[in-house]
């Protein structure tokens, strides 16, 4: 039995290093905290937390604080 030499060699490395190529381009390194900052853009003033939206905000001001909620102009914006 005589091992036959790789016909195929040349191309396999090629696809690998392009199947890397592809998937380092794919796979995204770092947290996602930083783009998750971006989206909150209401600051509860009672709690200090932070809301993206009106909506949200409204439902946890019921469900966590007793009392009126405030309007939308009251709230302080995050920027």
């Amino acid at each position: 039995l005589n091992p036959q030499p790789m016909v195929r060699g040349v191309q396999k490395a090629q696809a690998q290093a392009k199947n890397a190529a592809k998937n380092d381009k794919n796979n995204k390194n770092g947290s996602q905290l930083q783009d998750q900052k971006k989206g909150l853009k209401l600051i509860c003033p009672t709690c200090k937390t932070l809301m993206p939206s009106f909506k949200i905000f409204q439902t946890h001001h019921d469900s966590k604080h007793p009392g009126p909620c405030p309007s939308e102009e009251d709230i302080q914006v995050s920027g």
